[in-house]
C-alpha cells in the first residue's frame, strides 16, 4: 500500500475522531462511573467507619454498664442478704418471743391448776377435819360441857369493855326489850333467870327472853338481842373456823 501525506493526514483525523468519540462517549462515562463509584466506597468506608466507633463506643458503654451492673448486683444480693437476715432475726425473736408467752402462760396454767387443786384438797381436807371435830365434839358434848360454855359465856359479858357496852344498849334502843336464846339442852329456871338479868344489865333496860332448845349447836348457846347476836356453841365456832380457812386461802 502506498502511503502519501494526504492519507497519513486523514489517518490522523481519523484517530483524533476515534479519540474523541471514545473521550467523548466512553472514557468520560466510565471516568465519572469510577468516580462515583469510588464516592460510593468512600462513602461506605466512612459509614463503615463511623459504624465501627460507635460500635467501639457502645462496647465501651456496655463494659462499663456491664461493670456498673455486676457492682449494682452485688450491692443488691448484700442488701438481700442483709434484709434476710434482718427478716430472720426478726421472726426468730418474734417466734422466742411468742413461745415465751406460751412458756408464761403454760406456768401461770400450771400454777393455776395446782392452786386449785391444792384449795381443793384443802377445803376437803378442812370438811374432812370438820366433819371429824364435828362427830369428836358430838361425841364429847353433853349437859357438862353445855353448862361451861353457858357459864363462860356469862364471865365474857362481865368483861365487855365500856364501848361494847355502849354500842349494845344504843343498838337495843331502837328494838323491842326481847331476846331470842337457843341452846342445845334445856336450860333450868335459875340459869333462864340469871341469863335474862344479864341481858338486862347488858341493854340497860328489862328484857323477855324466849327459851329454844337446838340439837345442832352441839354445845352452848346462841343469844339474838335487837341487832346483836352473840354465839358461844360449838356449831357455830365450827362455821366461824371453817369460813376463816376458807377467807385465808
Amino acid at each position: 500500500m502506498e502511503l502519501n501525506g494526504s492519507t497519513f493526514l486523514l489517518e490522523i483525523l481519523n484517530f483524533l475522531v476515534l479519540m474523541w468519540i471514545l473521550k467523548r462517549f466512553l472514557y468520560k462515562p466510565v471516568l465519572e462511573t469510577i468516580a462515583r463509584r469510588r464516592a460510593e466506597v468512600e462513602r461506605t468506608l466512612s459509614s463503615a467507619r463511623a459504624a465501627q466507633a460507635e460500635a467501639a463506643a457502645l462496647q465501651i458503654e456496655y463494659d462499663s454498664r456491664l461493670g456498673q451492673w455486676s457492682v449494682e448486683r452485688e450491692a443488691a444480693r448484700e442488701g438481700l442478704r442483709r434484709e434476710i437476715a434482718e427478716e430472720r432475726q426478726r421472726l426468730l425473736a418474734a417466734v422466742e418471743q411468742e413461745l415465751e408467752r406460751e412458756r408464761e402462760k403454760a406456768r401461770v396454767l400450771d400454777e393455776k391448776h395446782r392452786a386449785d387443786a391444792l384449795r381443793k384438797y384443802e377445803a376437803l381436807a378442812l370438811a374432812q377435819g370438820t366433819r371429824f371435830v364435828t362427830r369428836l365434839l358430838a361425841s364429847l358434848a353433853g349437859p357438862e360441857l353445855d353448862i361451861r360454855l353457858f357459864d363462860l359465856a356469862l364471865r365474857q359479858w362481865d368483861t365487855l369493855p365500856e364501848e361494847r357496852l355502849n354500842a349494845i344498849r344504843l343498838a337495843c334502843e331502837e328494838t323491842p326489850e326481847e331476846a331470842e336464846v337457843v341452846t342445845a339442852y334445856p336450860l333450868d329456871a335459875g340459869r333462864r333467870r340469871l341469863l335474862q338479868e344479864k341481858l338486862g344489865s347488858l341493854s340497860g333496860m328489862p328484857v323477855v327472853c324466849h327459851f329454844a332448845e337446838e340439837a345442832a349447836l352441839l354445845a352452848g348457846l346462841r343469844v339474838t338481842l335487837g341487832p346483836w347476836v352473840f354465839q358461844a356453841n360449838l356449831q357455830d365456832e365450827l362455821k366461824s373456823f371453817a369460813a376463816s380457812a376458807h377467807e385465808s386461802d
